[in-house]
């Protein structure tokens, strides 16, 4: 049985100790181990690796040349200090593997090519009125043929698999997205992932779009992100993620962390759900209500057209919204650290996490620590890059504890 341990570095770097096992069969883990701790901290040389693991030395190699044979990878320049011979840092090559993430929204579809390092290569979107399977499925597959024509024959070889982010249950959204209760019948009775996998040899996974976008961060945020904290992802609809001990807790039906339906106070002091405030669906109805284009809403972040007022008011709500449902989370777990993610511009997203923190401010958290509020670093990009991170984690990487549906 392979027994881990995570606990702080004694060297006081703010590394994670996780303990290995020299025990013969299990190079698989301990492959996995060394590529997920250099992932976390960045280069690493033997030395390095050999302390956080507990390997021996002579395992530590073993591994690494097996890695690097692989192509998995890369050796840095030496390092030389003061005495013994010089180190050489190791990193992931980005070469290395190539994963695809396929972003399934209310209002818009994206996939992705994703590097070793979560660097998107290459992305195909479109945008719709509301999503339906089949388009759904065509879509995909033109854009994988698209996109991976572009790869030579050994990076095609490299591909991990795909990753599906997507609402559950979209055939309950009907009323939300404003269209008839048939237009998205088609949704109860589907199985996308079985139709993409049945067109492809590697492997496909999928889960829930928030859950995904907060497996993003988790796989490509900041390093000092505290180990417990919930996540919010402001989309169409807002939803979010529950992260304990660095890991995405998903829950026995993959939905725990659907924040949308929290009952929050709004502005004007009514009890509503925090779908009903915190959500860009709300933002383009306010748009809407007085005429304005709302296309630009969905097509990026970086060139939104929105009325400066209508945005403000939309801000304040939001705010206030979050805000309640912070507290009544961190009455439930002592969460440290609150992180605000979305399809949002940035300045967009920095403005909502002030005025989160505001709001709290006003509340009365007597009995409770108020949790710090971060932006998320992952930005639009969350559901497809960590729908990309999917196959990924399943195939070179640990602590990513989704519950997945299982892969074809």
């Amino acid at each position: 049985m392979v027994q881990t341990e995570e606990r702080d570095d004694p060297s006081g770097g703010g590394a994670v100790q996780m303990r290995g096992t020299n025990q013969s069969g299990m190079r698989a883990y301990n492959e996995k181990l060394i590529l997920t701790l250099i992932r976390r901290s960045g280069a690493l040389a033997k030395s390095d690796l050999t302390r956080l693991t507990g390997l021996s030395a002579q395992t530590i190699s073993v591994i690494m040349r097996r890695l690097e044979a692989d192509g998995l990878v890369i050796r840095g320049e030496p390092q030389r200090g003061r005495i013994g011979q010089p180190s050489v840092p190791l990193s992931l090559n980005p070469e290395g593997a190539y994963s695809l993430g396929l972003k399934i929204g209310r209002r818009s579809m994206e996939l992705v090519l994703m590097n070793f390092l979560g660097e998107v290569i290459h992305r195909s979107a479109r945008t719709h009125r509301y999503p339906k399977p089949d388009q759904a499925i065509q879509f995909a597959h033109d854009a994988i043929g698209a996109l991976i024509s572009r790869l030579d024959p050994d990076a095609l070889s490299r591909i991990a698999g795909l990753g599906i982010a997507m609402p559950f249950y979209l055939w309950n959204w009907t009323r939300a997205l404003g269209v008839p209760d048939e237009a998205m019948a088609d949704w109860r009775d589907a199985d996308i992932r079985s139709e993409i996998a049945s067109m492809y040899a590697f492997p496909v996974y999928l889960e829930n779009d928030a859950s995904s976008a907060c497996a993003a961060e988790i796989a490509f945020g900041v390093a000092n992100t505290p180990d417990d904290y919930l996540y919010f992802y402001v989309g169409y609809f807002i939803g979010g993620g529950v992260v304990l001990n660095r890991a995405l807790y998903t829950g026995p039906g993959g939905n725990s962390g659907a924040l949308g339906p929290m009952p929050v106070v709004g502005r004007d002091g009514k009890v509503c759900q925090l779908i009903e405030v915190a959500s860009l669906s709300e933002l383009e109805k306010q748009l809407a209500e007085q005429g304005l284009e709302t296309s630009s809403l969905w097509e990026g972040t970086e060139n939104w057209q929105v009325d400066a007022g209508i945005l403000d008011d939309w801000i304040a709500s939001a705010a206030a919204g979050l805000a309640h449902a912070i507290a009544s989370a961190c009455s439930l777990i002592d969460f440290s650290a609150i992180v605000v993610d979305g399809w949002l511009p940035v300045d967009v997203r920095l403005r909502l996490v002030d005025a989160i923190s505001d709001e709290l401010e006003k509340l009365d958290m007597t009995g409770l620590e108020k949790p710090e509020i971060r932006s998320g670093v992952v930005g639009a990009d969350a559901r497809a890059l960590g729908a990309a991170s999917l196959p990924l984690f399943a195939r070179f990487l640990l602590n990513q504890k989704l519950t997945n549906r299982d892969a074809a």
